[in-house]
């Protein structure tokens, strides 16, 4: 797939907390506002443009002098309220003033997990990029607890970009892109994420945010599932959003995706929601889910968790291995009274469940 030069309907970019620091690790907006200017020559050209964007705890922290990433949930929260509007002031300041109204949007895993709740917001986005507003969208950190955290923006971008059908993800950090284990050469070009390839990532050691070059490799696996080109770059360069776009492989890591990736619905299972629940299956029905056949509650051995109909569960063999993530036909409940034996409901159509 080639993609230099390629004109780019939809493309969400996922701007990082660190970009908000200098190397003095000081509060500097300036490489912000480069960024901002590239995504406004994008708008400006026609380009519908997502912005992700971390930075509210870090900004609340600043505003609050504190050094360290607070500990405690509450007071994590506190510097995100505080943080948040600072955040946005930024971006309505950049945005504003070249006649473009930035948005507004905090999401957290509930609007993703719920089917009605995901497609609203998928609505709202694309209402907003209609009436030519530039959606910034954050996790909602002031109410999100350890149960609805995403855990970080890397992972909510790519479950962003897969909910407006994105072009392409630009996650923009202050990394040149993922590192050969020399730690110096950057891999330019993935064509499959291997466990090689996740093995080259490393966390984050910084006190302002979490995640890293494992959570962004994620972040990409997701987005490639779902047939959306994916980049890793250093948005501290001079003029990188549009050097992406017009050379990709050539500005960082450029993730490509392959073939026979998932329709939307079952991307919204496989990625956008969290299992309530676990369905433990014997061999016959492990065989004939790989052989695209419904699951049936004969091949049930055990469940765990609470889960209605129309919920998501994992299903996994008797030896813990995870087969697959589906929409079930049948509450946990009924589901502990019929298993083992034959029953007319399906337990999980072969429609609703994702292969992993």
């Amino acid at each position: 797939m080639k993609l230099s030069g390629r004109n780019y309907k939809r493309i969400v970019i996922k701007i990082g907390s660190s970009l908000l620091y200098a190397e003095n690790k000081k509060l500097d907006l300036s490489i912000l506002r480069g960024v901002a200017g590239g995504i406004l020559r994008l708008v400006k050209e026609g380009t519908e443009v997502v912005v992700v964007s971390s930075g509210a705890i870090a900004l609340g922290m600043h505003v609050l002098g504190l050094k360290d990433r607070p500990g405690q949930l509450h007071y994590l929260q506190a510097a995100a309220a505080i943080g948040q509007s600072e955040l946005m002031n930024t971006y309505r300041k950049f945005f504003k003033s070249k006649g473009y109204p930035g948005a507004q949007v905090l999401l957290t895993w509930e609007d993703f997990s719920n089917r009605k709740r995901y497609l609203n917001a998928k609505n709202t986005l694309l209402a907003l990029l209609k009436l030519g507003s530039i959606p910034i969208i954050n996790e909602n950190d002031t109410v999100s607890t350890e149960e609805i955290k995403f855990g970080d923006n890397d992972r909510l971008s790519a479950l962003v970009s897969n909910l407006v059908s994105a072009d392409l993800l630009i996650i923009l950090s202050d990394v040149e892109g993922l590192l050969e284990k020399d730690r110096k050469t950057v891999v330019r070009l993935v064509n499959k994420i291997t466990p090689q390839i996740m093995s080259l990532a490393s966390s984050t050691d910084k006190k302002t945010s979490i995640g890293g070059m494992l959570t962004k490799i994620e972040a990409a696996k997701i987005a490639v599932d779902s047939g959306i080109p994916c980049v890793i770059a250093n948005g501290r360069r001079k003029d990188i959003i549009s050097s992406v776009i017009k050379a990709p492989q050539a500005q960082g890591t450029l993730f490509l995706p392959g073939k026979g990736y998932l329709a939307a619905k079952k991307r919204w299972i496989a990625f956008s929601t969290k299992p309530k629940g676990r369905i433990i299956v014997d061999e016959g029905a492990k065989n004939a889910l790989l052989n695209k056949k419904s699951l049936l509650s004969v091949g049930v051995i055990g469940v765990e968790g609470s889960f209605e109909c129309g919920d998501i569960a994992s299903v996994v063999t008797a030896n813990n291995l995870q087969i697959g993530i589906g929409k079930v036909g049948i509450s946990s409940k009924a589901l502990q009274e019929v298993k083992g034996r034959r029953c007319d409901k399906e337990v999980i159509h072969r429609d609703n469940i994702v292969i992993l």
